[in-house]
């Protein structure tokens, strides 16, 4: 009885130690698939910045059926990156969320328009959208323009718009931009609409934590944080360097682009990252761009009310 009263207590010992070692651990899961977009924390936890920081991070990248904002409203992750719209809506919805690290300083978004037609003037035109979000504020700008556009989702790449089947798409000046390049299309003024350039400039990337467990964690969060932003200053002094680390994680993920490609990527998300006033890479959320969003939003029915900026921060 006593042996099996000891083994029962070993048991349980080992469960505890398990459970404790997990909840030591900070899955990070990027909002979309591996490339230059997260190279600062691929940078990170590559370099050993993560480890130095005496903290455990695993990059967990999302799946089609397990995106990232599920996974961290799940509690599959405990850190995510976000837009500031998404953040705003899951805010709204009563899950609250705090940003413990923003990385762009900047709005990426544009719309691309075919046949060097202006987009402000191809009213109930078909634009393609991403089937995963992010096309927030360009719904508000349709809206406030009275555009009408007939939205048209797509998943991930720029094949309805090439192959002539879109009037216009809306594209990040990281990604599809250069995918659009790529193929052939002809980039000017009078065809690029630029939301940044047109009173929509809106922070994007941020990283993000269900507020629960940033409050019962918070200095494992800002260790997690701080070891970020320096994977980031890294790659700024260190490019190609960061690109190897980038490629790494891609052929590992098993993703279709090319070393160019991403090269292009990286130098785009770095310069995003710098704000257009300080002209410093400043590396917080801006309460004035939260502002801006959360009423935008609000207007067009895409909130219930205006979320605040100290809604989204450690307001202690």
């Amino acid at each position: 009885m006593e042996r099996i009263r000891h083994w029962i207590f070993v048991a349980i010992l080992l469960v505890s130690k398990s459970a404790a070692a997990q909840d030591d651990v900070i899955v990070f899961t990027p909002q979309w698939i591996a490339q230059a977009q997260f190279a600062g924390y691929y940078v990170a936890e590559t370099k050993g910045f993560y480890r130095e920081a005496g903290v455990k991070v695993r990059i967990e990248h999302p799946s089609a059926t397990q995106p990232a904002v599920n996974r961290l409203l799940s509690g599959e992750c405990q850190a995510t990156t976000l837009q500031l719209c998404q953040a705003l809506e899951i805010a709204d919805s009563n899950k609250p969320l705090v940003n413990i690290l923003q990385t762009s300083m900047n709005n990426a978004m544009v719309i691309v328009s075919a046949r060097k037609k202006d987009p402000l003037k191809q009213k109930g035109a078909k634009v393609g959208i991403w089937s995963v979000g992010f096309g927030q504020l360009a719904i508000c700008m349709s809206a406030k323009d009275h555009l009408d556009y007939q939205w048209v989702r797509f998943a991930q790449n720029v094949n309805l718009f090439v192959s002539g089947v879109l009037d216009a798409t809306l594209a990040m000046s990281y990604n599809e931009f250069y995918q659009l390049a790529q193929a052939g299309i002809e980039m000017t003024d009078k065809n690029v609409y630029r939301f940044c350039d047109h009173g929509y400039n809106v922070q994007e990337d941020g990283v993000y934590m269900n507020r629960d467990y940033y409050e019962k964690h918070r200095d494992q969060a800002c260790r997690f944080a701080q070891a970020s932003r320096k994977g980031w200053e890294w790659a700024v002094a260190h490019p190609e360097e960061a690109l190897d680390i980038v490629m790494r994680y891609v052929d590992k993920e098993r993703v279709a682009t090319n070393r160019v490609m991403q090269r292009l990527m990286l130098k785009e998300v770095l310069r995003l990252q710098v704000d257009r006033e300080s002209k410093k890479r400043e590396f917080r959320l801006r309460p004035d761009m939260v502002q801006l969003a959360s009423r935008l939003m609000k207007e067009n029915g895409m909130l219930s009310r205006e979320v605040t900026y100290d809604e989204l921060i450690d307001n202690r």
